[in-house]
């Protein structure tokens, strides 16, 4: 294990982790902006499109709170199960802020996928943008009553969660709406190239092109 990692990783370890970081004295540029936060492990390949998309708009991976990356803008990622672990819960969402967190992205699967919404009540005024991992959990995760917001995406759209996340981010920051800019300006001229080659090639050269190359543009 990396060498930050507790020999011995309870639960109350990660308590007193969240809970140290939250007194450190470091300014926004050192803390992970956005956090990452799923119910179990095996939400990572749904919440994986999160890390992609923030990824291509320059993010890094903080891994170690007290040593960030080169780059300017970063994310954490836990494990936080809103039924086993309740007390991790609500010392993320309560650390958040202290921590450095401006936007916190919640992924959570079945039919009582209660990270999201749970988290952006304690972790309140953070936004907090909610994945239903599974079309079951969407529900759950937007079922909020008036006064106890939340935005969420649609099931398994972890990667428009990111974008969300850069787009809230981009209105203090002008280089993250440039390159926000920049991608939706990609996506239009690969629509473009598309309709061009579909036209001009055939749709039966078209698609085995395609399939060669594993590529589609939706």
């Amino acid at each position: 294990m990396p060498a930050h990692t507790p020999n011995e990783p309870t639960i109350q370890a990660l308590l007193d982790r969240l809970h140290t970081q939250a007194d450190t004295d470091l300014t926004t540029a050192e803390t992970p902006d956005v956090g990452i936060i799923m119910g179990s492990d095996s939400d990572l390949d749904t919440m994986v499109g999160a890390h992609e998309a923030l990824d291509k708009l320059g993010f890094d991976e903080q891994t170690e709170f007290m040593t960030s990356p080169d780059a300017r803008f970063t994310y954490e990622t836990y494990v936080v199960s809103a039924h086993r672990t309740p007390q991790v819960l609500y010392a993320y969402g309560e650390t958040a802020a202290d921590r450095g967190i401006d936007v916190i992205i919640a992924g959570a699967g079945g039919k009582s996928a209660d990270l999201p919404n749970m988290t952006a009540s304690i972790a309140y005024p953070i936004p907090v943008i909610g994945v239903p991992v599974q079309e079951k959990s969407v529900d759950s995760v937007i079922g909020m009553p008036t006064g106890a917001p939340i935005v969420a995406v649609d099931a398994g759209k972890s990667h428009n969660a990111a974008l969300s996340a850069a787009q809230i981010l981009s209105r203090e920051h002008d280089v993250l709406k440039t390159r926000l800019e920049e991608y939706h300006t990609a996506l239009i001229t690969d629509v473009a190239a598309d309709s061009f080659r579909m036209h001009d090639a055939g749709v039966n050269t078209f698609r085995a092109n395609n399939d060669e190359s594993g590529t589609s543009n939706e």
